[in-house]
């Protein structure tokens, strides 16, 4: 993967930095279900020459001159994206999930309006409105929960009964640490009853939807969907909100995200966004989608053998939750630590109504997109489920984590990181 020739030259302490990265990347096992490997070509998009220019504005209405090839590459990354995911319309601008979702709350509402959208417990996201963010500054947010933890099952009556209660502007559905699917055709239902937008934050599991692997909310009436471009889509770091077919919908929030929002979009990063969409669009790519589910299901049966208890009961998407203090007597903070010794990494992460703090929680949380781009199958998943769970039972032996680490290494010679998925 190594071309860093001039900063080589220029900078040795970001090329050893790099080099480093990438040395990790390649020796270890990515289990981050955010997290994942993108091509050479998204790279180099990434790093183009596009980089260089200021694009305000949108295909055909910029601020600036010589925009014959940015408006090129936007409309491509629009194009594709609409196709992906069966959208009417798309705005490829947004840096990032975070600003897709603050963009979308500007537009379909007003300051004070109120959002309906899942707990940050029972698996919600920071940017649906956790008390620390500064757009819980602007709107209400109100929450709902699993009915059943142990199940996944969401409380829809509850979900009904807070829609009639608070009268939301918008009923957000989407997760960060949910591993079931949403029953879509009821958040529309409710949400006509009170008036509100849905909308469907699917940053974790866009790959999975433009893949077929899961259902697609707009299949069922949704309004806008909101996503970021890396984790299961497996492109740049970035974030785009789609609009299922209300042109007025879609005009309010390009407004909002230009000049709204942001300034100039960064059009290195939509030409490696068009590049990711594009391979998205191949049929391996359905393929890979649904590999990541079996991986996932494959992990999901060793951890249950080894009766460690998984939030929802298992998984129905790429991440799993388990509960690894409750289960194994190791809170999560260890077990990151530990599994990152042996060359597998994770992130820890609360759990339900953890009553453990966020920097040293009761869970870890997991997930099978990375290892499944280096085209690693069920019974990878399962041998590297088995070697978490002996690495975290037997985690003071120093001699048998040396064993765990050497396993490790050679999954990753036998199923290098890939350049090209085409």
């Amino acid at each position: 993967m190594k071309d860093y020739k001039y900063i080589e030259k220029q900078d040795k302490e970001v090329y050893d930095a790099l080099v480093g990265e990438e040395e990790r990347e390649r020796t270890g096992i990515e289990l981050i279900p955010s997290e994942n490997y993108v091509s050479r070509a998204v790279r180099e998009a990434n790093g183009s020459v596009l980089t260089n220019k200021y694009a305000e504005g949108y295909p055909g209405k910029r601020y600036y001159g010589g925009q014959q090839f940015t408006d090129v590459v936007e409309t491509l990354a629009i194009e594709r994206a609409k196709k992906l995911f069966k959208a009417e319309y798309a705005n490829v601008q947004p840096l990032g999930g975070a600003a897709a979702n603050v963009s979308m709350y500007f537009a379909l509402m007003k300051p004070g309006d109120t959002v309906l959208g899942m707990d940050l417990s029972h698996g919600g996201h920071l940017t649906h409105g956790h008390p620390t963010t500064s757009i819980n500054k602007v709107f209400n947010f109100v929450r709902y929960k699993m009915k059943d933890v142990d199940t996944g099952e969401i409380d829809y009556d509850e979900l009904r009964e807070v829609a009639r209660r608070e009268k939301p502007k918008i009923i957000l559905a989407g997760f960060s640490a949910y591993s079931r699917e949403l029953d879509y055709a009821k958040f529309v239902e409710i949400a006509k009853e009170v008036g509100a937008y849905t909308v469907a934050d699917m940053a974790h599991i866009a790959g999975l939807i433009a893949g077929g692997a899961v259902k697609n909310p707009f299949d069922y009436g949704f309004d806008v969907i909101t996503t970021t471009t890396h984790k299961t889509l497996r492109g740049p770091r970035g974030g785009m909100i789609m609009t299922r077919e209300s042109e007025e919908i879609a005009k309010r929030i390009n407004k909002t995200v230009f000049p709204g929002v942001q300034g100039g979009p960064h059009m290195n990063n939509i030409a490696s966004k068009a590049v990711a969409f594009g391979e998205a669009l191949r049929p391996e790519f359905k393929i890979y989608a649904t590999q990541i589910l079996k991986n996932a299901k494959a992990m999901e049966k060793v951890f249950k053998e080894n009766k460690v208890r998984l939030i929802a009961g298992g998984t129905d998407n790429h991440l799993l939750l388990a509960d690894v203090y409750g289960s194994l007597g190791v809170t999560g903070q260890e077990a990151e630590i530990v599994l990152d010794e042996v060359g597998i990494t994770l992130n820890k992460n609360m759990i339900a109504d953890d009553p453990r703090k966020p920097l040293d929680p009761s869970g870890i949380r997991f997930g099978t997109p990375a290892m499944t781009t280096r085209e690693m199958k069920e019974q990878e998943a399962t041998t590297l489920a088995e070697l978490m769970i002996k690495t975290l039972k037997d985690r003071e032996n120093s001699k048998e984590k040396d064993v765990i680490k050497r396993e490790v290494q050679k999954l990753c010679e036998a199923f290098p990181v890939p350049e090209s998925f085409c």
